[in-house]
């Protein structure tokens, strides 16, 4: 197939377009020009502003792809721009659970509404983030619902690769005595994993599916099961307080994600429990 990436070039990019050659597509990333990537001469490259409406114009109109898989979408905008540029028979939108108002356990791609909400035409930094991704999401369900389009949704994605060092926090602040204020101790959360969040949006190419598909690991964990796990490893003990540095995962509800969509169409996610505590081990490692 023909595909078109917008973004790749970092995190969980990385996997899916790896995963995306090895299967043999015909893959061209869409970037800025300005972050370096490791593909070689294995893909094609063009260069956009994506927050540009002339720039993504000029960069995607002519060319027809099978696929376009935006992972760099954040608002109604982002959305808007590529949808009245290019040309292809399927879009796939890296969406977030961010969307969900909130997430609670057994969240389903069902309790987010999106056509009945206000869609507003906005930039990225008009609203906090959960509220730009449902922009972005209302402009799917509400102008263009007519297109062949998929809305990935995932928790938060953690591997050895991750650079938003949320999880690195808690490992970090216990094993050097750090004070952390944290408000969702004993929660249960999903996530899932860098290197499989690549690999279910590449084998979403080329399946029948349409609207919003959940991802995650099976199964949750809480802070507290993260903070104990540690503290067993290391002979350290967490302080938590009130006054300490505000831990990342703040503000999270207890929640859990459902994945029966995704297991219908024969993916299989993997059990967070079998692979959290060796990343963990690494964390360790790496704070030693």
């Amino acid at each position: 197939m023909k595909i078109l990436v917008i973004g790749g070039t970092r995190f969980f990019g990385i996997h899916m377009v790896n995963e995306l050659l090895e299967k043999g597509h015909d893959v061209t990333i869409a970037t800025r020009g300005i972050s370096s990537d490791e593909y070689g001469d294995k893909v094609k490259r063009i260069i956009l502003e994506r927050t540009n409406e002339e720039s993504v114009k000029e960069a995607l109109s002519g060319t027809h792809y099978d696929i376009v898989i935006d992972k760099i979408a954040y608002c109604s905008n982002d959305i808007k721009y590529v949808m009245e540029a290019v040309d292809c028979d399927k879009y796939m939108h890296m969406s977030s659970t961010s969307v969900y108002e909130p997430k609670h356990m057994n969240t389903m791609e069902s309790d987010f509404d999106g056509i009945s909400k206000e869609l507003i035409w906005c930039d990225r930094f008009a609203f906090p983030y959960e509220q730009i991704k449902r922009q972005a999401e209302y402009a799917l369900w509400q102008k263009y619902s007519s297109r062949n389009w998929i809305a990935v949704r995932y928790p938060f994605a953690i591997g050895k690769d991750d650079y938003t060092k949320r999880l690195l926090f808690y490992v970090e602040h216990v094993m050097k005595s750090i004070p952390m204020n944290i408000d969702n101790l004993d929660y249960q959360m999903g996530f899932i994993s860098s290197d499989e969040a690549g690999k279910f949006m590449a084998f979403l190419v080329d399946k029948e599916v349409k609207g919003a598909i959940n991802g995650s690991a099976e199964g949750t964990i809480s802070i507290r099961e993260i903070i104990d796990y540690v503290e067993k490893k290391t002979g350290s003990k967490a302080i938590i307080d009130k006054g300490g540095e505000n831990a990342p995962y703040n503000g999270e509800p207890e929640y859990s994600i459902n994945t029966e969509k995704a297991q219908a169409l024969g993916f299989q996610f993997s059990v967070l429990h079998d692979w959290i505590y060796e990343l963990l081990d690494y964390y360790i490692e790496v704070t030693k």
